[in-house]
């Protein structure tokens, strides 16, 4: 990991911001921030849905545009980068995100912090990655009620948070949720690097299945979360995954005459 980090070209889909990066790359510019620290970086973990939360909600689109860096969790928002860049596509999901930052946390003594979804989970993700990442430094999981904050409940989080003082603060709260959370928090952190994760954490307690490796390839996962989670992402699924390709879809053939009109001007 001693490589400079390259920092990866952007671009963006339905008003969201998509980096084209691989886990590898993103790891060198975590561990750079982390060895910089010299302010709160955070990163967006963008499929399908948040881009078209971005592309319904500017005020949303606003804030995934203050992340550092944007990755495509979902295959479809990470091939429609792709197209826009003509490259070659790379998708990094949450989960492996998180899997790979274990490792590597524990290979040099990084430390991490859970915040988000529930106490059941959090102990089960928690205890299972350190099954599998032997030496892994969690220095504290904390689950908020499903409710708003009072601000004295916000502050004693910001600071509960601080006194960890983690490399990294894994943000699970739901999208938009999350997002929303680590702008408005991230001043008040110490924390030199913020995941907005989603159900990463969820995964690695194993209450939910992750789509195998050949589901990811083809851009099923969403069909594979809806049969496991049929009441959980349904909407997600059947509603705003038709609208993602349709609206996607147009999304590139602008792009490409907006490049045609270029060159032929």
């Amino acid at each position: 990991m001693a490589q400079q980090a390259r920092y990866p070209p952007c671009t963006e889909v339905l008003g969201a911001p998509v980096h084209i990066v691989d886990v590898e790359n993103v790891l060198r510019l975590m561990e750079q921030w982390i060895r910089e620290r010299d302010r709160t970086h955070w990163i967006a973990v963008t499929g399908s849905h948040g881009a078209l939360e971005a592309h319904k909600h500017p005020d949303f689109r606003d804030v995934l545009r203050t992340a550092d860096l944007s990755v495509p969790d979902g295959r479809w928002a990470a091939r429609v980068a792709a197209k826009k860049l003509s490259c070659e596509t790379h998708q990094v999901r949450g989960a492996d995100l998180l899997s790979a930052f274990c490792e590597l946390s524990r290979q040099k003594g990084f430390t991490n912090y859970f915040y988000g979804d529930t106490d059941e989970t959090l102990a089960l993700a928690s205890e299972r990655l350190r099954q599998k990442h032997p030496g892994v430094k969690i220095v504290g999981a904390h689950s908020p009620p499903f409710r708003e904050l009072t601000p004295d409940e916000d502050a004693q989080v910001t600071e509960m948070i601080n006194r960890a003082n983690p490399d990294v603060l894994w943000v699970a709260l739901g999208l938009p949720k999350q997002e929303r959370w680590i702008v408005a928090h991230r001043d008040r952190l110490k924390t030199p690097v913020i995941v907005a994760v989603g159900a990463a954490i969820k995964f690695h307690s194993g209450k939910v299945v992750p789509a195998p490796y050949w589901a990811s390839q083809a851009g099923l996962e969403w069909f594979w979360r809806f049969l496991h989670e049929p009441r959980t992402v349904w909407r997600r699924a059947l509603v705003y995954g038709p609208q993602f390709m349709a609206l996607s879809l147009l999304d590139v053939m602008r792009h490409r005459k907006r490049s045609q009109d270029n060159k032929s001007s």
